[in-house]
């Protein structure tokens, strides 16, 4: 029991912070236009579940006996097959066929002949177990890369285009928009906009291994001057070490296994196989967004990811002594 409580509690923090993840609570347009073509299909389905089971109870209240009924062979009611059976059917189902396609044609990020539209804001790639985000809007000097959080300025489309490194994955805001796949060596695209600032949970939505339930992100929408003042704050280098601590955990990093598969812009790390830590203190949430940025956190990452998420490509890392992780996760969290 406790164990299975120490899983589940990053899960009822992380959904404390942000926005309920649920196609019925709609936050952007594209999820609103969505929402609003289930609850048409909810709606007819209760209606039509409603006058079946009239149908099907009226009979059994009413009376009489078999000399009152007409014969069991001698014909008739196809009509009301047609009608029920075959032709309201039917109809229901191609009207909500054509309004899906509707839908879609709505959503013009899949026209290949509008390059304007196709030109991505956001490059999202899928890995086990993890979401590697770049940003492309402007000159080539003012991109840079994160890991796992996608921040979006609220009020304005921003352009995705998502594949995957791997696997196939599946990128899903319930609250933003519908899922998407994400296809190795085939690029897709998709336009997400927030009518307010907050912070929106999303998952992989397509089986991708044994941590796929573990694959969550973060999508945080920010006013326009706060999204600046971010994506400034994401082009710097990684904050130089001020504390002794910090310092001497800088040289366990760069020294030591983490430096081979991370980048830390401004120093020498320049691994690419794993997530950017160049401000990783800045994040809320490590190991794919399923557990809190603190200090245990941090701790038990560094030291057994395999037990927090089995099967991860982060190994365990015993070999530091008590001082070298304090010092190391004390230069990971001033990296903001």
């Amino acid at each position: 029991m406790m164990r299975r409580s120490v899983l589940f509690s990053p899960l009822l923090l992380l959904s404390g912070c942000a926005t309920e993840q649920s196609i019925w609570n709609a936050q952007g347009p594209a999820a609103s236009r969505i929402a609003t073509l289930m609850w048409a299909i909810i709606i007819m389905f209760l209606i039509v579940t409603l006058i079946m089971w009239a149908l099907l109870i009226i009979p059994t209240f009413r009376r009489g006996s078999l000399e009152e009924h007409a014969p069991v062979d001698i014909g008739g009611g196809q009509g009301w097959v047609a009608l029920g059976g075959l032709l309201i059917p039917l109809t229901v189902l191609t009207g909500f066929f054509v309004a899906g396609l509707t839908l879609m044609e709505r959503f013009p990020i899949h026209d290949p002949s509008n390059t304007a539209v196709l030109r991505p804001d956001i490059l999202v790639i899928g890995h086990q177990w993890w979401w590697e985000v770049h940003y492309l809007d402007g000159q080539p000097d003012q991109r840079f890369a994160t890991a796992n959080e996608i921040h979006i300025p609220a009020g304005r489309p921003v352009t995705l285009e998502v594949e995957s490194q791997d696997v196939n994955h599946a990128f899903w805001v319930p609250n933003l928009h519908g899922k998407i796949d994400m296809i190795p060596g085939h690029p897709n695209f998709m336009r997400i906009e927030a009518n307010h600032p907050g912070k929106y949970v999303g998952q992989c939505a397509e089986y991708c291994g044994e941590q796929h339930a573990h694959m969550r992100l973060l999508v945080v929408a920010q006013s326009a001057g706060a999204y600046r003042a971010w994506t400034q704050q994401m082009l710097e280098p990684g904050h130089a070490s001020t504390t002794p601590e910090a310092i001497a955990g800088e040289q366990v990093f760069l020294s030591g296994a983490c430096s081979i598969c991370h980048m830390v812009r401004g120093t020498v790390a320049g691994g690419t196989v794993a997530p950017d830590l160049t401000h990783i203190g800045s994040r809320m949430y490590i190991g794919t967004d399923s557990f809190p940025n603190n200090k245990a956190y941090l701790e038990a990452w560094v030291t057994h990811a395999q037990s927090l998420e089995p099967g991860v490509l982060m190994p365990d890392l015993t070999d530091f002594n008590g001082v070298q992780l304090r010092d190391l996760v004390a230069y990971l969290q001033q990296l903001k």
